[in-house]
Formats: structure tokens, sequence, C-alpha cells
């Protein structure tokens, strides 16, 4: 059997061709660059103009190896960037040059630090963004949701069978849809408020019904009448306000049921997905303090669910192996059969940094003890190969 995680060392630029063929291609993909805060990059193409030009160097740095992404990607995937203020501006055009506008599919605040940075001057920034892009917008396999986001305590009713639901109108709430924008949709049914039995058509002890707005004002229905015979279990008809504003409304029955999701907002919370702390701290009880920012595993973890839970994953600058260790996380937990390649190049770990004080030359080095310490702990299995 595959192993869940595959670690190579070497430049992504010249690693990914040549990955392709035999483990490509790959349907989600994550990058985690160097944000370019003025700092050194271990990425040192030859670029014309000064170095003092950051963006443009920057910018020509990753633009090959964005290229080189997309020519390994499959037409399901989508390809997600984490990215600061430094060059969110930057790196969003040159996206739209290299997979295309329309192939956007949305940019994503992510907070990692709920503090704020307390350093330096101006605000405390507690965000980085996230941008997704896909391959092939008509073909991508991406599902903007999350199971992890339901919440049972949201659907507070129990039916008779014991299945959980919440009511919802079965009215239109958006007045952009009206009986003049959607005549077909503005007709009246029929239901009994004491049953709470509904029909498109009249039957003993049912009343007329016709959808309203809040105000009075005439609405329009969410389902055809069609539908509402079809599906008349999903249904219910109860009195609704007091004294004068007093009347019969239908509402749908949205059942809680195994399988359901939730559609992901745009801003990402470090209650939900884990801050740099939580990440420190994974990192830490698994193969010690050897990384000063990496990514929590739960932000990955919510990358993976709206893929295809045997999605081929692809990380070019895997850093501290953080998307490896959460394809694991996941697998075990819904059964998935993901699979992730990840790529880091053999560069120096930093004078006096964690993982230099603990030994490690290369932060290549953490990447390979973390896959492999996740492969003890967590399963999945791990190999390490060459690309020639």
């Amino acid at each position: 059997m595959e192993p869940w995680n595959a670690f190579v060392e070497g430049d992504n630029l010249e690693v990914l061709p040549r990955l392709a063929p035999a483990y490509g291609p790959f349907d989600a993909v994550y990058l985690d660059p160097p944000y370019n805060t003025g700092n050194p990059f271990v990425y040192g193409d030859r670029v014309k103009g000064p170095r003092s030009a950051r963006h443009r160097t920057w910018v020509a740095m990753m633009r090959p190896r964005l290229e080189a992404v997309r020519a390994v990607m499959s037409p399901r995937g989508a390809v997600f960037v984490s990215i600061d203020d430094h060059e969110v501006a930057h790196l969003r055009l040159l996206m739209d040059e290299v997979f295309g506008e329309d192939q956007f599919l949305a940019q994503v605040v992510v907070s990692l630090n709920p503090k704020g940075r307390q350093l330096g001057k101006g605000f405390a920034t507690s965000h980085e963004y996230l941008l997704v892009y896909a391959r092939s917008a008509a073909e991508c396999a991406l599902e903007a949701s999350s199971p992890s986001l339901v919440d049972p305590r949201d659907f507070p009713l129990l039916a008779d069978d014991g299945r959980r639901h919440r009511r919802l109108p079965l009215r239109n709430t958006n007045k952009k849809f009206n009986p003049v924008t959607a005549p077909t949709m503005h007709f009246a049914i029929y239901g009994d408020p004491v049953s709470g039995r509904v029909a498109s058509t009249p039957f003993p002890e049912s009343l007329e019904i016709k959808p309203v707005f809040g105000d009075g004002a005439p609405a329009v229905w969410r389902w055809s009448a069609p539908t509402i015979d079809a599906r008349p279990d999903d249904l219910v008809c109860r009195w609704v306000g007091t004294g004068e504003r007093r009347r019969v409304d239908v509402f749908q029955r949205d059942w809680l049921h195994e399988g359901r999701r939730k559609k992901l907002r745009t801003i990402w919370l470090a209650e939900e997905i884990g801050s740099t702390d939580t990440a420190v701290m994974e990192l830490k009880a698994l193969v010690g303090h050897l990384f000063e920012s990496p990514k929590p595993t739960g932000l990955l973890r919510r990358l993976l669910e709206t893929m295809p839970d045997d999605a081929r994953v692809l990380d070019p600058f895997a850093g501290s192996g953080t998307t490896g260790h959460a394809v694991a996380l996941q697998n075990v937990a819904d059964g998935g059969r993901r699979t992730c390649v990840s790529v880091n190049a053999g560069e120096p770990a930093r004078p006096g940094s964690n993982a230099d004080l603990a030994g490690y030359r290369r932060v290549s080095d953490v990447t390979r003890v973390r896959l492999k310490a996740v492969a003890d702990v967590v399963g999945g299995g791990f190999a390490e190969f060459a690309v020639t």
C-alpha cells in the first residue's frame, strides 16, 4: 500500500517536473512560501535588477514555482497559498497571471495570532491570508464546506423518530426574489397548523397560505409545487406571530444527518483551526520545539476537508512538515486515502534557531524527522526518495 507520506529533498523548481510522472498529478497543493519580510530567502534564483527591489525579486522567485505547480496539478485540483501583508497584493496579481483570473476561488483571512504581534510599530497584526485558485474552475473538486463546523446544537428540534432538525422558512427571505422577479414561485399552498400537514392543493381543515415577507409584502416560495408534494415530511405548517399579526406559515424541516456539511466563511479563527502557539505545541509534543512559526494542522485539515478524501496532496515548501502531519490525522479521522508528497530544500538551519540548537543542520532534517514521527505515532507509513 502506498504510504500516506513521502518526502523529497531538493529545490522545488527542479524537483516538481521530475516528480509528476511517478507521483502526480496532484489534486491539492498547499504552499507556505517565504513571506519576503526583509530576510534573505534560500531560493536565490538569478534575478535581474538590484537586490533591494524586494517585491520584484520575490515575484521572480515565485513565478516559475507557481507555473511548475500548475503543470503538475490534476484538472480537479485546487491550490492554496499562505501569505501575509508583505506580498499578498503581488501574489494575487501573479496568481491571476499564472492560473487565470477566472480560476480564483477565495481570499481567506486566517487569524493565527489572536493576541496580535506586539513588537514593532503600528497595528498588532493578528492575521494572514490564504489565496485559493482552481486548476480548472469547471472541473475543480473543491467543496467550500466542512463537516467539522456542523454543531448539533443548531438543530434543537426532535422529530417523533428522534431525528434532530431545525425549521427554516419555506419562503425566500431574499427580497431580490419576489413576484416580479420570480412570478412562477408565487402561488398559494395549503396547510393545517394543528396537524402540520402541507400540500399544494386544498385538503380538509387546510388554510390557504401565500408567501409574504415580515412586513406583509408579497414574497415567493423556495420550492416549486411538485417539490412540495414530493417532500411532505420535510415541511410543517405552524402559527406564527401574535394578536393581529398572527398568521399561518410553512417551514422546511432541515435535518441533521450523517455527512452534513456547513459552508465555509472567508474568515477563519484560531479557535477553529488552531494558532501559531498551538502549532508550536503540536510540533513540540511530536519531536521537540524545532520551528519558530509552523502552521497548525487544523488549518491544513480544513483545506483537506474541502477536497476528495483520496486526494493526492503536494507541499512544495514543506517547512516543518505540517501538511503531511495533517494528511495522516485527517485520514485517521475520516477513513480517507489521501497521500502527501512534501518537498523541502536542504537549506541550512538559521544559526541560533531552535533547530540549529537541537543539532539539525538543515531545515529539511526537521521535515524528515517530523514525518517519520507522524508515521510512528499516527500511522500511514513514510517513504523518502530522490528524484533524478
